[in-house]
């Protein structure tokens, strides 16, 4: 480090002036971030006045919030299920399953939503082998409200799952060994005092799940659900109605202003502070082999639903479809030329993620205040947006901008690809900075190095595996995310989410396979890194005990 820095050695006088040239400017920068990746919210509000509501609001709304409720219990209840049933117990294959049961993640709910509409929908083998050997007019109908949540949730789980482990192991053993003393059993103690311990972490995945749902308009499009993100996009996409899609994107923004003020409603006014520090946590009961299958059989059953059993189905598809299909390839030059777009425009988007990342984490570095990092942890904002504000914000934007073409443009999918996997690519890269002393970019500023010189001798060096891990992640998500895409493409534009998602509502399940396992195949990276990081942190944990 020394050699590096050793051209910038300068009189005293300039290594004086060393630590605080250019700050300003850099903070200035964060900020600019921050204003633009607001804007696009902005504008949806000062726009969203103008329209004409739908006929059919009332429905809408009484439906999204069914969507959510449902979603919401469906996904706390197999989240925490799992994440208790993992930590407090030992059980056969119970240390692999610990990282297995985020799998889910890699499936979106939009590839789920169609294997389970061609499992059981009244064509799909369950229902005929019912109707084969129970009964003749057995007709259940899966294209429900219902149904859209059980797909919701089978595929967000993982987010309570995570968050409610990382709370149950993070307590200290003394309140729960105080509770099983005074007489409480194991399940008892669990519900009275674990859980309510564990209400914010709890609460934060909730928001999550419902954050999600609000984006979400493409599953509900299978099953019929009519929610308000749907009707953003039907408006907008069907009817060409501008200002009524805007009026609407701001009833979508006020669900997840809503959903933020409940979670902090949730959590409360309480402190959530324990005596006795984390200490190695609770210390998991072995159970007798019956339950322990049992226990293992749960787990199991969550990963045939959401992972295994549709990935089978989907290869299944595919084979059918090479074998015995209409002639027309699954992987042809067509579905090549949408991977080709996904992948540009992830790479795209990943790199100016990334980029604007490293930047404000280098800015906060130089000794940024306390505007300035509320500044950076508002340019995070943009993941917690639903889709559809984000993409009708985009268009409102762009319609401004001479020579831009704002309605159906790569510009515009780009735009809003920024502004959501931003946050994502920020807090991997942010974590990274956070394990660097202050005193080493003190001490490089000292010797008269400019901030420019820091960041790219010292900081990006140091912080490169962080970087990695983020641009990996953005372009694994830039490639799954359809809502933007199927908002905001030009004519005649396909990626590789928008052509599954095509044949998909066509009923062209052979066709769809394939690329879907592709998109599958892809997503599982990031949540394989997820899981490293899981075993890493377990590995260090026992070592505590």
């Amino acid at each position: 480090m020394t050699q590096a820095l050793a051209p910038a050695l300068e009189p005293a006088a300039r290594s004086r002036r060393g630590p605080t040239r250019g700050r300003p400017g850099w903070s200035a920068l964060v900020v600019l971030v921050a204003v633009l990746t607001a804007l696009p919210v902005l504008a949806v509000l000062a726009e969203g006045g103008g329209g004409v509501w739908p006929s059919d609001l009332g429905a809408m709304v009484l439906t999204t919030i069914g969507l959510m409720a449902g979603v919401a219990l469906g996904t706390l209840v197999i989240g925490c299920g799992l994440a208790w049933l993992v930590t407090a117990y030992t059980f056969p294959l119970r240390n692999l399953m610990v990282w297995l049961l985020v799998l889910p993640l890699a499936m979106p709910a939009y590839i789920l939503g169609f294997v389970f509409l061609a499992t059981f929908d009244a064509a799909g083998p369950v229902q005929l082998w019912l109707r084969s050997h129970v009964a003749d007019g057995v007709a259940i109908d899966v294209s429900t409200t219902a149904g859209c949540a059980v797909v919701m949730s089978l595929t967000l789980y993982p987010y309570v799952y995570l968050l409610a482990r990382s709370a149950f192991a993070e307590q200290a053993p003394t309140t729960y060994d105080a509770a099983r003393m005074l007489g409480a059993g194991r399940v008892r103690a669990f519900f009275r005092v674990l859980l309510p311990l564990a209400r914010p972490s709890l609460a934060a995945g909730l928001a999550l799940v419902m954050m999600e749902v609000l984006t979400d308009f493409a599953t509900v499009q299978y099953f019929g659900v009519q929610t308000v993100s749907y009707g953003v996009y039907i408006t907008w996409k069907q009817q060409f109605a501008f200002a009524s899609a805007a009026q609407l994107a701001s009833l979508v923004m006020l669900f997840a202003v809503v959903v933020m003020a409940g979670e902090r409603l949730v959590r409360g006014r309480a402190r959530y502070t324990q005596r006795g520090g984390r200490g190695a946590g609770l210390a998991p009961t072995p159970l007798p082999l019956g339950r322990g299958l049992l226990a293992t059989g749960a787990c199991l059953l969550a990963l045939l639903a959401a992972v295994v059993v549709p990935v089978v189905r989907l290869a299944g598809f595919a084979i059918d479809h090479a074998r015995g299909g209409d002639g027309r390839p699954a992987l042809g030059p067509q579905f090549m030329e949408a991977l080709g777009n996904s992948a540009v425009v992830a790479v795209l988007a990943a790199l100016a993620c990334v980029t604007l990342a490293v930047l404000m984490g280098h800015a906060l570095r130089l000794g940024a205040g306390r505007f300035v990092r509320g500044a950076a942890q508002l340019t995070t904002f943009g993941y917690a947006v639903p889709g559809a504000v984000i993409g009708i914000g985009v268009l409102l934007l762009l319609s401004h901008v001479p020579g831009v073409l704002a309605t159906g443009s790569v510009a515009a999918v780009l735009c809003a690809y920024a502004i959501r996997f931003l946050g994502p690519a920020f807090q991997s890269v942010d974590a990274s900075y956070a394990k660097l002393p202050p005193a080493v970019t003190q001490s490089a500023l000292s010797l008269g190095a400019s901030p420019l010189r820091v960041l790219a001798r010292v900081h990006l060096p140091l912080v490169r595996p962080g970087v990695l891990v983020a641009l990996v992640l953005v372009m694994i998500d830039a490639i799954k995310e359809l809502p933007l895409v199927l908002m905001l493409r030009p004519v005649g534009f396909d990626t590789a989410s928008a052509w599954v998602h095509r044949l998909a509502t066509e009923n062209l399940w052979g066709l769809a396979a394939a690329p879907a396992l592709i998109i599958v195949a892809l997503a599982v990276i990031p949540v394989a890194i997820l899981g490293r990081r899981i075993r890493a942190a377990d590995r260090r944990e026992g070592g505590r005990r």
